[in-house]
């Protein structure tokens, strides 16, 4: 009997995610994302395997810092070309009844308003299954082609989004009144005025003087997930966020975040479990151990360096196409992910990276760890990845899509099973009733209750 593992399939509306070049696998079918029964056959699969929830990943420009432009991400298909993650949710949320739908969107080049009600339509249509992965953008490219010289400087967008977030709460907590829809044929009454205000927020980068345009959706405000292992990142993610996914290379690099992390949302008024911590990584299943290793070996002749490159270039804000492959990396300030930089440079003391390995680690589920092997040997691993390091569970990218989630659900899961560690059915309810336990809206502890009528 182990702690419950919770598994996230995690993917991006795009030919190709974390594993550059293997869009070219026979067995891929990532060049469908524009189909949506692709999507549907998916998410079907992903809740026959019980998964918590379908994250989707999304970066708003292009990786055009590998050789100052994006010749190398256009070729391989590094996460180019992509389209928004949101649309997808409402022909899969019809398609299944428990899973999740983790939404990654940018607070910075979209006003909160319109944004807001995109949301809450999404939590409408889906009964409260929608989440939202908070980000502030690393691509330059992103900004200009919004009209912007430059990003802001990394802790300066973390200023915007908890200003954002503060826009968001106010909409969604203390605009609408839990009896303001009154549906009251008799009197004529649909909404009652009274009950519905104005938020007034005039801030330093919004301003937002009226009221939400939709009524309180099944958890007013989505699950919040944070993707951020920086310094300001964690401390963003203490006060607002509720999942927190980070990207550790090694189980000692993922204890101190975890670590790091919880010890921040208590010094928030928080409690240690309100925060849930999934860490990614990439699996490779078969019966056995040496079919798995058969299977990897077969999918690491698909790599493309130069894709891997371009994605950790992007991913860095570093042009890796300026060093030799012998160098070995070394820490240099950066504007885009700055956990990024430090998981290969200075995260780990004992641990140095050169370029040729950044790329060939990289070139299967990119900056996370790879485990291979049998069900059991892969439930070993995992049970161990959170036990040491108090981590609870997992975003697993998929080197084939939609083989390797269908590999979790028919080989893995009824592994994890059998152990007492993965659940055997859904919890009812909302997204956050299912991982949490708890009611379907933000915890009294949470910062954004305090914006609540």
């Amino acid at each position: 009997m182990g702690k419950e593992i919770r598994l996230n399939a995690f993917t991006i509306n795009s030919p190709g995610h974390l594993s550059a070049g293997l869009w070219r696998h026979p067995a891929d079918q990532s060049h469908r994302y524009t189909d949506l029964r692709h999507w549907v056959d998916l998410a079907r699969t992903l809740e026959r395997g019980l998964f918590d929830g379908l994250f989707i990943a999304d970066v708003l420009g292009v990786y055009d810092v590998y050789g100052g432009n994006a010749d190398a991400a256009l070729r391989n298909a590094a996460q180019l070309p992509i389209n928004d993650p949101l649309q997808l949710v409402s022909a899969m949320a019809a398609a299944t009844s428990h899973l999740g739908f983790g939404i990654t969107a940018s607070v910075s080049f979209e006003h909160p308003y319109p944004f807001a009600r995109r949301l809450s339509t999404a939590d409408h249509l889906s009964g409260g299954r929608i989440g939202w992965n908070v980000v502030t953008s690393y691509l330059e490219s992103g900004a200009r082609n919004l009209g912007h010289a430059a990003q802001l400087t990394h802790d300066n967008r973390y200023d915007l989004a908890d200003e954002y977030l503060e826009v968001c709460y106010k909409l969604w907590e203390g605009s609408w009144e839990a009896g303001a829809v009154k549906r009251d044929a008799e009197r004529g009454v649909f909404v009652d005025p009274e009950q519905v205000h104005e938020i007034a927020h005039r801030g330093k980068f919004f301003t937002v003087p009226g009221f939400h345009l939709s009524e309180p959706s099944p958890q007013r405000t989505p699950v919040l997930f944070q993707a951020g292992a920086s310094a300001r990142g964690r401390a963003f993610a203490a006060r607002h966020g509720e999942c927190v996914f980070v990207a550790a290379p090694t189980r000692a690099i993922l204890r101190r975040q975890v670590e790091a992390l919880r010890a921040q949302a208590q010094s928030e008024g928080r409690e240690a479990d309100d925060l849930l911590v999934f860490n990614q990584i990439t699996l490779v299943l078969a019966p056995t151990d040496a079919e798995a290793r058969a299977k990897f070996d077969d999918y690491r002749r698909y790599i493309s360096r130069e894709g891997s490159l371009a994605l950790m270039s992007g991913w860095t804000g570093i042009d890796l196409s300026r060093f030799d492959g012998c160098q070995t990396l070394a820490h240099v300030e950066s504007n885009a992910i700055q956990s990024a930089v430090e998981a290969f440079t200075s995260a780990d003391p004992e641990r140095t990276w050169t370029v040729n390995e950044i790329a060939d680690y990289c070139g299967i589920g990119g900056d996370g760890p790879v485990i291979v092997g049998s069900p059991a040997t892969v439930a070993d691993a995992l049970q161990a990845w959170v036990e040491e390091t108090g981590v609870d569970g997992f975003n697993i990218g998929a080197i084939v899509n939609p083989g390797s989630f269908a590999d979790i659900a028919d080989l893995l899961v009824p592994e994890l099973q059998r152990r007492g560690a993965f659940k055997r059915a859904y919890r009812d309810g909302t997204l956050r009733e299912k991982l949490f336990g708890r009611e379907a809206g933000l915890r009294d502890t949470h910062y954004g209750a305090r914006f609540r009528i």
